[in-house]
């Protein structure tokens, strides 16, 4: 088997995973973009990297975002490191999505604190699905609410 350096394979995960990989720095502008990120969102990473992640947030949770980025930023902690993190978010032609996200710290050697990055999937299908069973016991539960009135009713 062939050797392969630490950072080679690293790069070769980040950059080819299906899954969003997205760093940004300490002031919330994009530093890392991969493929799986321009998949997902539309955006190449020459259009977002520099840039801020405001691409991608809708409008109405921005600030809720950017309080929660600060927080983190200036407490060094998350609580999505181990869980699961689920936000609508925007795609280039800006359509909502769904996605479900995790965050990793990234300090420098010091340990300091560089910024997050998230690895992320876009579960827009699951979600509508989710909704439209949600909808449809809604209506069923309805239905029997009717039927069992209509029961006590003639009793």
């Amino acid at each position: 088997m062939a050797e392969y350096t630490h950072e080679w394979l690293c790069r070769q995960i980040v950059d080819n995973a299906g899954d969003a990989v997205i760093f940004g720095d300490a002031e919330g502008k994009v530093r890392l973009w991969n493929a799986g990120a321009e998949s997902i969102f539309g955006f190449r990473a020459e259009e977002v990297v520099g840039k801020s992640m405001d691409l991608i947030i809708p409008e109405n949770l921005r600030e809720r975002h950017w309080e929660g980025y600060d927080q983190t930023m200036q407490t060094g902690r998350t609580q999505y490191s181990r869980s699961l993190l689920a936000v609508p978010a925007l795609r280039k032609d800006g359509a909502r999505i769904s996605i479900e996200f995790t965050i990793v710290l990234i300090r420098d050697a010091e340990g300091k604190l560089l910024g997050p990055a998230a690895i992320l999937r876009d579960v827009t299908a699951r979600w509508n699905q989710d909704k439209e069973l949600r909808k449809r016991l809604a209506a069923l539960e309805a239905e029997v609410a009717k039927l069992a009135r209509a029961a006590k009713a003639t009793s």
